[in-house]
């Protein structure tokens, strides 16, 4: 018998032997993406654990809401609030309809922060914002200088717009912290009380924001919620309380969205706004000094002369003979200097 198995297994050969075929590129790769001419075009306005909630047919009587997942042949590439995106796929709105995400337009600015200043990684807050307002309370919490020179490092890098947005103005006067950044030329905007905002004057920042795209940043219990929920009343959002023992208020917005604003003004503009979470830190580690250097035109022909690598702050720069020759006001360069000195220091030093 072990003879007779011996010979019957010697007897096969390759004709006899079935190959399954691999699924592992049974398909032709190619490079080719399909071009979903028939895409709709979309702005996101939220993000919420891999489901985007994107806006069609703006501007237009058939506006209206849909959600969508990014798909497969966009890789890596990441999708974020603001990006403009073509969209294939049940674009109904209807409950339970979902879309696809299959291209991201190229952004005109990119507002991004680091979770500290160790850290590599970028975070992109919004894309295609034209403003950054930074919110600060002028007691209850404490404004917290580094930290506004740091958001205002990120709105210089991302080439977008600053806006300062002093609140709680009734519990103390805004000119000691304006005049802090009075060098810099920085519209502002001044608000008083607190919660309860019917009463409030909301003309001044409503004329500031017409027309533009907004991104709302300050640590928690700034008010800033608050104010959003005044522009836009009819997406009242929670807002929270300031810590008695810590002085820091407590997180009541945990994502990012996108809001409409009303039209205003003679020309009925209408705008932006994206409220984001309270943030407790702002690295810097992304940014670019020459980018810096252009949010500030009377001073950057003086750098011409400066070393190579040349950090602005130290005995060989040219910015010191720039400015002691009369080109520009001393006090810009020191204002220069400290916005530059806090990707250095943390927000608390």
């Amino acid at each position: 018998m072990a003879n007779t198995r011996s010979t019957r297994r010697n007897d096969f050969d390759e004709d006899d032997v079935r190959v399954r075929p691999s699924r592992r590129g049974s398909r032709p790769r190619t490079r080719t993406r399909p071009k979903h001419e028939d895409a709709e075009t979309g702005r996101v306005l939220t993000v919420d654990r891999g489901r985007y909630t994107c806006l069609v047919d703006e501007d237009t009587k058939r506006e209206h809401e849909i959600t969508a997942m990014k798909a497969r042949e966009l890789g890596r590439k990441g999708v974020v609030i603001g990006d403009r995106v073509s969209i294939v796929g049940d674009v109904s709105g209807e409950k339970g309809a979902l879309a696809r995400i299959v291209r991201v337009e190229e952004r005109r600015s990119v507002l991004r922060r680091t979770a500290d200043d160790d850290d590599p990684y970028e975070r992109i807050i919004v894309a295609n914002a034209d403003q950054l307002a930074i919110v600060t309370a002028l007691a209850d919490p404490e404004p917290r200088p580094r930290l506004i020179d740091r958001c205002l490092v990120a709105a210089y890098d991302a080439g977008m717009q600053p806006l300062l947005v002093l609140t709680k103005a009734d519990l103390v006067p805004p000119e000691t912290l304006l005049d802090m950044y009075g060098a810099l030329g920085l519209p502002y905007v001044v608000t008083r009380g607190g919660d309860a905002y019917d009463d409030w004057d909301l003309d001044p920042i409503r004329a500031q924001l017409a027309g533009l795209t907004t991104v709302f940043v300050g640590h928690s219990g700034v008010g800033k919620t608050t104010l959003v929920n005044a522009l836009v009343p009819e997406r009242q959002r929670a807002t929270g309380q300031v810590n008695v023992v810590t002085g820091r208020g407590r997180h009541t917005t945990t994502s990012a969205l996108t809001l409409r604003l009303p039209a205003y003004g003679e020309e009925r503009e209408s705008g932006w706004v994206v409220d984001t979470p309270g943030v407790r830190s702002f690295g810097l580690n992304h940014v670019d000094l020459g980018r810096i250097i252009k949010a500030f035109p009377d001073l950057e022909p003086g750098t011409a002369d400066c070393p190579r690598n040349c950090s602005h702050d130290e005995p060989d720069c040219a910015l010191d003979a720039w400015v002691a020759g009369g080109h520009a006001d001393p006090a810009r360069l020191a204002s220069l200097r400290r916005l530059l000195a806090a990707r250095e220091q943390g927000e608390d030093d």
